[in-house]
């Protein structure tokens, strides 16, 4: 085996934790990731990770050697990105919420797919964080804060949770003026947003929260915006989620001096691995995509 296959192998295993992660992560057998990190030991004699039954942990030679293997690795990444360029093909994998994957990045891969024809995209929409090394993705657009410390990142662009009713249901019960008002009115839930009962704004030091009674609860955000639509009540969708009803206008913007922060969007991909060809082409292209399209606008709408 390949030596610098072998230091990918064992950072792998540091990054997921386990053998079995490390495999999954490198479309590697559990065998093959053993005798890689048995044959390291034997030529480094030492023994590098520790074994215990509920994680696997680096001892100090292992810690040494991660930390001198990792910039190896990334000299050998920056060092091949330098040479001619390594033919774009085989299949990608990419995942991505469900309405921005079918607004933003389904445009994306096609393009992606027109500048590289020896390419097999497939696009995985859901709108839950999928586990990158246990799926087998290769990139992921990720929309919020990231707890996952086993992901390289690359910010692309902000969006904002808004705050928006149809004409006619503000027509029949008023405009709110302040997030309080909202328990004078009808509201509508997404759990799948993640949003809970607890609706939270800022416009000021420390913001401030509204416990709603909704009187529609949703598990994925087009149900509701329907609902919103058809005059139902208020909805707090992601802004690129309802930019077309608000520039036709069958969705009012509300409250905007009361929006929380932006959320930032990021691509992602599992630490401790060599970046393919075709992940770090679909990387560049993805970043000047988004940035050309602007994922959020001065006016907080994309």
């Amino acid at each position: 085996m390949d030596r610098l296959d072998e230091l990918a192998i064992f950072v792998a295993i540091l990054d997921t934790g386990s053998l079995g992660g490390a495999g999954r992560q490198l479309r590697r057998s559990r065998p093959a990731v053993t005798r890689a990190l048995a044959g390291l030991e034997e030529r480094v004699g030492a023994r590098l990770i520790a074994r215990t039954t509920r994680q696997l942990t680096a001892t100090d030679a292992g810690r040494e050697l991660a930390t001198s293997a990792r910039r190896m690795l990334a000299d050998y990444e920056a060092s091949m990105s330098g040479v001619a360029a390594a033919p774009v093909r085989g299949l990608l994998r990419v995942t991505a919420p469900m309405a921005f994957g079918r607004r933003h990045v389904t445009p994306l891969v096609t393009e992606f797919l027109d500048l590289n024809p020896e390419v097999q995209v497939e696009l995985v929409l859901a709108d839950r964080n999928l586990d990158m090394i246990d799926e087998g993705l290769d990139v992921a657009v990720r929309i919020g804060p990231l707890p996952d410390s086993r992901l390289v990142v690359r910010k692309v662009g902000e969006v904002r949770r808004l705050l928006v009713a149809a004409p006619s249901y503000l027509a029949s019960r008023g405009v709110p003026a302040r997030p309080s008002d909202l328990l004078q009115h009808d509201t509508i839930a997404s759990v799948a947003a993640g949003q809970g009962m607890l609706w939270r704004f800022g416009g000021s030091a420390r913001g401030s929260s509204v416990a709603v009674a909704p009187r529609f609860i949703v598990n994925e955000i087009e149900s509701g915006l329907i609902a919103a639509r058809a005059g139902r009540g208020l909805a707090r969708p992601l802004s690129y989620q309802v930019a077309d009803d608000i520039a036709a206008g069958t969705l009012v913007r509300l409250l905007r001096e009361f929006e929380p922060a932006p959320l930032p969007v990021h691509l992602v991909v599992p630490s401790g691995q060599h970046l393919a060809a075709k992940v770090r082409a679909f990387l560049d292209q993805a970043a000047a995509y988004f940035q050309r399209l602007g994922v959020i606008r001065p006016e907080g709408v994309s």
